[in-house]
């Protein structure tokens, strides 16, 4: 399916499964464990529909290390999670994701996306096309190399909203950042 131009791009931040030094026990495998997504509506410059959708993972475990940098609990995921599968399905039914070119801060998001789709042998919920923020910035810019996310609002003297790596929170960051250099 062609991709075709649109007003909105989604724009997206995965938090997965993580371990200490990336230490990835025998075993097991990256999960995604939420999917933090917005809108951005390039003619309005609003941004909206912001959620997170929390995820069940289904290779791997979460352990401290990764509640500590994400705030995710196991017991959070108890109450609050789905399968990755039915993720997408909201996805696809909420956003009317599949034409709508989609976004992340570098490639980590469409690669994981990706390869969950794979695993599970469903089809991606997005398009095919795919910005990549980070550096789309870097080019804007004509910076000598990437920087991350807070970094990047730095840049633009711009503050960081909410809790960094809360999927929600980094994706409507990002979706701010996309904002300023599309405009």
């Amino acid at each position: 399916m062609k991709t075709k131009t649109t007003n909105e791009i989604l724009i997206i931040d995965l938090e997965a499964t993580c371990w200490e030094n990336d230490r990835i026990p025998i075993g097991q495998k990256v999960d995604i464990i939420e999917i933090g997504i917005c809108e951005l509506n390039l003619k309005s410059e609003i941004i909206s529909k912001k959620q997170s959708i929390y995820i069940i993972p289904e290779r791997s475990e979460i352990n401290g290390f990764c509640t500590k940098l994400t705030g995710i609990t196991p017991k959070l995921i108890e109450e609050k999670g789905i399968y990755f599968e039915e993720a997408c399905e909201k996805i696809r039914n909420e956003y009317h994701s599949v034409p709508l070119t989609w976004a992340g801060f570098g490639n980590f998001d469409r690669e994981q996306v990706i390869e969950q789709c794979d695993w599970l042998s469903i089809e991606n919920p997005f398009s095919g096309h795919y910005l990549n923020v980070m550096y789309e910035f870097k080019k804007y810019f004509r910076l000598p190399k990437q920087m991350g996310l807070k970094r990047a609002l730095d840049h633009l003297k711009m503050d960081f909203e909410g809790n960094h790596h809360s999927g929600a929170d980094d994706a409507y960051n990002t979706a701010k950042i996309l904002r300023k250099i599309l405009s």
